[in-house]
């Protein structure tokens, strides 16, 4: 073999350009297409950088390896580039100015016709993940995993050159609640013990920095046994901080300055200040924690508009300390009733009991309750919703919680389908000051907003130590995510350093001493040999690759992703194991589970 021994690689297919005419060349890659003109026969040679046209002339003898060549075959050549003809370039590929022609050729490796064509948009997923390593080679999962390269470039060079240390933590670790499932290992050496793959290292990084690591960040991978979506793999990738001797502003300071390093080095784009709301103002304004900058609709009290009206539903929702809100959508689309039904079940869908609508058609104001109102309390409410001339307004009366969410579903829905959000534009957004504890009314217990290592304010820490759960609800966490165009990319807290503040939340949470021995023990113990105030941040790898590379699944940002039920189609896993591996790790199964059965 002529290649490889003594011929090697010199350039990339799609990395050739006009300042390479002239030169002669190897490369090696795989058949995109053929085509067969009579005498000269053209070839297209595709590797991960792009594709260039080769060209063999049937005055060589490489003409009959020409003949030869099929879809995906691999291929190595020499050749001499040399400019297109005039009126012959191509200006769709970056190497369209320019092509090859073929000295010496050789087939190294043949292949089988594919499943599908390897840039197929209309391929459907079960026929891709199954054959995930030809979906690899298309330009655009190249292109998605070379930013995913740079932008872990940037971030390690960045960090380290702000003083942080990477360190890798275990895999095989203990089981904590951190608000999933684990996925357990069971150990071999100690039957009937198991490890958890972490949900993240949480633990771990405050263990570091009582260790005095004192700025530590990783690449780290986690693992969550939960329900799926579009943004969420049961194994993920986050890149993870923790600082020492900070407070909240230098955190968010830092990991700022981080993202707009991110942005100009991968997308040549200046991300200017990032605004900070607090959770409440958030929700009021926009119905989520994490809301879509980009669409200018927002929601509106109107509670003090509705009241004494006698509208029965509106005033039992304020007697029990409801919320009444409205999202005024502007002129530009008719409201049919259809429209308005689908409307309605989307808002049920997340609880709302109904929809009530107000429209103003030439000043006057028609409602779904004009029964209940008169004219001029409808203008009034329509006024106070922020309605405008020819516009609608849509208003949710119910639990704060069901009524923004309700809101929130419709602006997204509507702020899509009026096109009023510029999808190229990336809008970010700091969320601060979340309640510390919600309310589980299934189990009657609080549970941690973020996790139960998070401090809460200052002013607000005799509450918690003094264990005065009528004032939980009030309680403020140290705690923020960074937005962007609706997704979470990031989130973090200051935690709790000192060993009765954290006992205090453990208590809070009701967890028993027993309980707080088995699973945070070696933790709590860690506490008390003198630990530095600190905090830290996760960033979502997959989910900020995603925006980046402006897709809305991290599924193609991944190299090798799972499905909605968490299987790799590729591979066929999860898989059975023999019985005798069961054996070795004292697990038996029930009896339909059983090899076999």
């Amino acid at each position: 073999m002529a290649f490889l021994k003594t011929l090697k690689r010199t350039n990339y297919c799609g990395a050739l350009s006009a300042a390479d005419v002239g030169k002669t060349v190897v490369l090696m890659g795989w058949v995109d297409s053929r085509r067969d003109h009579g005498g000269l026969i053209f070839v297209d040679l595709r590797d991960r950088e792009g594709l260039v046209q080769i060209v063999f002339n049937p005055s060589l003898p490489q003409t009959q390896v020409a003949k030869e060549l099929r879809g995906e075959f691999v291929v190595a050549i020499q050749g001499n580039v040399r400019a297109r003809p005039q009126g012959m370039t191509n200006n769709k590929i970056g190497t369209g100015a320019v092509e090859v022609e073929v000295t010496l050729a050789e087939i190294l490796s043949e292949a089988v016709t594919p499943p599908f064509a390897i840039d197929d948009p209309k391929v459907g997923e079960t026929l891709r993940l199954k054959y995930r390593y030809l979906e690899l080679r298309s330009p655009r999962l190249q292109r998605h995993l070379r930013v995913r390269h740079d932008v872990a470039h940037v971030v390690r060079t960045f960090l380290s050159e702000n003083g942080f240390l990477e360190v890798e933590t275990p895999i095989l670790y203990k089981s904590t609640p951190e608000g999933a499932r684990d996925y357990l290992v069971p150990s071999r050496v100690n039957q009937g013990t198991f490890y958890a793959l972490p949900q993240s290292p949480q633990t771990l990084k405050q263990l570091l920095m009582v260790g005095g690591t004192d700025k530590y960040f990783q690449l780290a991978r986690c693992f969550r046994d939960e329900d799926l979506r579009a943004d969420r793999q049961p194994e993920f990738s986050q890149i993870d901080i923790e600082m020492s001797f900070i407070e909240q502003e230098d955190i968010l300071e830092i990991n700022e300055t981080m993202l707009r390093k991110i942005w100009r080095d991968t997308l040549q784009v200046e991300v200017p200040a990032i605004p900070r709301m607090t959770y409440f103002e958030v929700m009021n304004k926009y119905g989520s924690d994490k809301p879509d900058l980009r669409n200018p609709l927002e929601l509106r009290d109107v509670a003090s508009a509705v009241r004494g009206q006698g509208f029965k539903v509106f005033e039992d929702v304020i007697a029990r300390g409801g919320s009444i809100k409205a999202l005024a959508v502007p002129k530009g689309k008719d409201f049919s009733r259809s429209a308005i039904d689908k409307l309605t079940a989307t808002a049920k869908q997340m609880g709302a009991k109904g929809l009530v609508w107000l429209k103003d058609e030439n000043g006057t104001v028609t409602s779904s309750v004009n029964k209940f109102f008169a004219p001029d309390a409808l203008k009034k409410i329509y006024a106070e919703g922020g309605g405008s001339a020819g516009g609608t307004m849509f208003i949710v009366a119910d639990d704060f919680d069901i009524t923004c969410a309700s809101l929130s579903m419709l602006r997204n829905e509507l702020g899509r389908e009026m096109k009023l959000i510029d999808e190229a534009a990336f809008k970010f957004l700091w969320v601060i000051d979340f309640p510390l504890l919600e309310y589980d009314t299934e189990n009657k217990r609080w549970g941690a907003r973020h996790h139960p290592f998070t401090m809460c304010k200052d002013e607000q820490l005799p509450i918690l130590l003094n264990r005065d759960e009528k004032q939980y609800p009030s309680l403020l966490a140290k705690a923020y995510d960074l937005v962007c165009n609706g997704y979470e990319i990031a989130g973090g807290s200051l935690r709790i350093y000192r060993q009765t503040v954290q006992a205090a939340m453990f208590e809070a949470l009701g967890l028993s001493e027993t309980e707080i021995r088995l699973k945070f023990g070696f933790f709590i113990e860690a506490l008390s040999y003198g630990t530095p105030p600190h905090g830290g941040i996760a960033w979502g790898m997959d989910r900020l690759v995603m925006l980046i590379c402006g897709t809305d699944a991290i599924r193609d940002v991944i190299a090798f992703p799972k499905t909605a039920k968490a299987t790799d189609l590729m591979a066929e896993a999860p898989s059975r194991v023999a019985r005798e591996q069961l054996l070795e790790l004292g697990i038996r199964l029930a009896p339909h589970l059983e090899p076999g059965s």
